[in-house]
C-alpha cells in the first residue's frame, strides 16, 4: 500500500451546516452533491467530501457515536504567516472554533488550529525551512 490518500471522506451530523461552513465560509466549490454525500473541487489534490455520519459509520462497519479527539488532524500548509492568519480568521468568522491561535511553533514554524462545526481539526502551518513543503496554496 502506498502512502497516498485517494480521497478524504468526513462523516457529518448536519450536512447543510457543513456545506455552508466550507462553501460560504471558506470558499470551497462543490463538484458533486448527491444528497447523501458531497464532494468538493479538488484543485489537483486529494478530493474531500462529506457523508452522513450514521451512514458512513455503517458503511465502514463501526458505530457513529464518539466524542473527543479522534486522532485525525487535517493539515494545510501555506506560503506565509499572513496567510495562516487570514485562513484562521475566515474559519472563525464562518463558525469554526479556534483551538490554538496562530503563533510561533516549537520547531520553528508558524501555525494554529481550528475545529470546523462538526469538530474536525485543521492545522494551518507555514515554515521557511526545507524546500519540499507540501504546500496547499
Amino acid at each position: 500500500m502506498k502512502a497516498h490518500v485517494s480521497s478524504i471522506l468526513l462523516g457529518v451530523r448536519d450536512m447543510d451546516r457543513a456545506k455552508r461552513f466550507y462553501t460560504e465560509g471558506l470558499g470551497w466549490k462543490i463538484k458533486n452533491d448527491w444528497g447523501v454525500s458531497v464532494f468538493f473541487e479538488a484543485d489537483g489534490a486529494s478530493p474531500v467530501g462529506f457523508y452522513g455520519r450514521d451512514g458512513l459509520a455503517e458503511q465502514v462497519g463501526t458505530r457513529p457515536e464518539g466524542s473527543g479527539f479522534s486522532g485525525l488532524v487535517l493539515t494545510y500548509v501555506v506560503r506565509s504567516e499572513a496567510r495562516v492568519d487570514e485562513i484562521i480568521a475566515e474559519a472563525q468568522k464562518a463558525g469554526a472554533t479556534v483551538l490554538k491561535p496562530a503563533g510561533a511553533l516549537p520547531w520553528g514554524g508558524y501555525g494554529g488550529t481550528f475545529a470546523d462545526p462538526e469538530g474536525y481539526i485543521w492545522s494551518l502551518g507555514y515554515s521557511d525551512q526545507g524546500e519540499d513543503q507540501p504546500y496547499a496554496e
